[in-house]
């Protein structure tokens, strides 16, 4: 499978604290990876690209679970 759809399905799994704690940490390591790359360009700029991707695919399960 596909690391998307991995991702998904693990997130799916989640409870809404779980949810949030990883929420918190991804929010935290693209502020790093963002820093990081304004000082010395990163080998690899796509990655943060792919952080927020899932910063958004959290945000959105965790809606879909407060709305229940």
């Amino acid at each position: 499978m596909s690391k998307k759809a991995d991702f998904v399905k693990s997130i799916h799994g989640m409870n809404e604290q779980d949810l949030k704690n990883r929420l918190a940490e991804d929010k935290l390591r693209l502020k790093k990876l963002e820093f990081a790359h304004t000082i010395s360009p990163l080998e690899n700029p796509m990655s943060i690209r792919g952080l927020r991707r899932e910063i958004a695919r959290l945000k959105t399960e965790l809606k879909l679970k407060q709305a229940k």
